[in-house]
């Protein structure tokens, strides 16, 4: 039997941290040192399920703009560090 994957995961932490930090999505695509869209910090904030690379850019771009050292485990309640 096919178990349909989950896509949405509710509110992610790493909304709570651009809340604490006083950052915004823009801050976080201005920082980027790579391509990046304000859709790509909406996805995350809001628990849709992204690739790696989409994680790996707004991970680095949350360090440059914050100056601070995350892992994914710090962003993301899903993945493969975080399975039951």
């Amino acid at each position: 039997m096919f178990m349909k994957e989950t896509r949405h995961f509710g509110e992610q932490p790493i909304a709570a941290i651009l809340q604490a930090a006083g950052l915004t999505a823009h801050d976080l695509v201005a920082a980027s040192p790579v391509p990046m869209t304000h859709k790509m910090v909406a996805r995350a904030c809001k628990g849709r399920r992204l690739t790696l690379n989409t994680k790996t850019i707004v991970l680095n771009a949350l360090q440059a703009a914050t100056g601070k050292t995350f892992a994914f485990a710090d962003l993301f309640n899903y993945g493969k560090d975080r399975q039951r």
